[in-house]
């Protein structure tokens, strides 16, 4: 017996004022994922010691997202203006994609949705150490870009990290959820 797996649907849904507790709660498992590339400690309670991030919520420039699949939270994204080269006006700040849902396409199809929607000078950039993450986007930013990126090695935070620049010219149409 064959069993055929329909199509998930993916929301990338805006957050409101209210919603913003549920992104903190999400940081801690998207802080889990980066102990292991990057010495986080759990605090004594058994939670990672992360400050409310109000400043970061309050700059107009930083739009968080919730992610859904299936009407489910899947995971968080945020598009903020904290860049580290010269002419790029957006960058994806956090971006996490709940375990259950990788390898879906949810991943590809939310960075797919964001370049849509937020048109300019673009850069997305990963922590060298992030081996899902250096796989993901040098997988995908061919196809997100039309090859049109440019690559740069620097340091953010001390670490060693690779950063695509590239440009998005105007709103395309919607992405669909993949096959």
């Amino acid at each position: 017996m064959t069993t055929i797996r329909s199509q998930p649907s993916i929301e990338l849904h805006a957050a409101q004022r209210d919603e913003l507790e549920t992104i903190e709660n999400l940081m801690q498992f998207y802080v889990y994922d980066f102990s292991e590339w990057l010495p986080l400690k759990l605090g004594e309670h058994g939670l990672f010691n992360i400050q409310p991030k109000l400043d970061y919520w309050r700059n107009p420039a930083t739009r968080p997202f919730l992610i859904k699949v299936d009407d489910e939270l899947a995971g968080f994204v945020t598009v903020d203006n904290e860049t580290h080269i010269v002419g790029a006006e957006h960058n994806i700040g956090y971006f996490f994609v709940s375990r259950r849902f990788r390898g879906q396409g949810v991943a590809k199809f939310v960075a797919s949705a964001l370049l849509s929607r937020f048109p300019g000078q673009w850069q997305i950039f990963h922590i060298d150490a992030n081996q899902p993450a250096r796989l993901f986007w040098a997988k995908v930013m061919p196809d997100l870009t039309g090859g049109e990126f440019t690559l740069h090695h620097l340091p953010i935070d001390g670490y060693p990290c690779t950063v695509y620049r590239f440009k998005r010219s105007q709103p395309s149409a919607t992405p669909t959820p993949p096959p």
